[in-house]
């Protein structure tokens, strides 16, 4: 028997936007709110470069990912054509104005999942376990 845990009030999340729920591991989860009131549950990560989907744009039953557009659907976790990927989708109910998510989900589905860590390039050289690259001889 699934077991629910309340995330927040459907009244929580904006028309046309989202609400983060935070996890014990793993990446937060994204619920989404589209114009017609229906409710999705994605993990807050898109799966092209990591981007938190929460803070795209919902059109639809699609998010728009903030760092490269692409077209998330939000009742599959599916890319849009031609781009390729999916984020896990979480089970999700409403009573009473409340909003669930299943609890196994929370605790097991994509804890190992990350998100690219930002920042200068960096160059590895062979054989370095530590420190920096040695200067290019002149």
């Amino acid at each position: 028997m699934t077991r629910w845990i309340p995330v927040c009030s459907v009244d929580d999340i904006p028309a046309l936007g989202s609400r983060r729920v935070a996890r014990a591991r793993g990446l937060d989860v994204a619920v989404f709110k589209a114009a017609d009131q229906h409710l999705f549950a994605l993990l807050d990560r898109c799966p092209h470069k990591g981007g938190p989907l929460s803070q795209g744009i919902v059109f639809g039953h699609s998010v728009a990912c903030p760092l490269h557009n692409w077209s998330i659907a939000l009742d599959s976790g599916e890319a849009a054509a031609p781009d390729q990927g999916q984020t896990p989708r979480f089970a999700l109910k409403v009573e009473h104005g409340q909003v669930f998510l299943d609890a196994h989900e929370l605790d097991t589905l994509a804890t190992e999942a990350t998100r690219p860590l930002a920042g200068p390039a960096r160059r590895t050289c062979p054989g370095v376990t530590s420190g920096s690259c040695p200067a290019p001889a002149k």
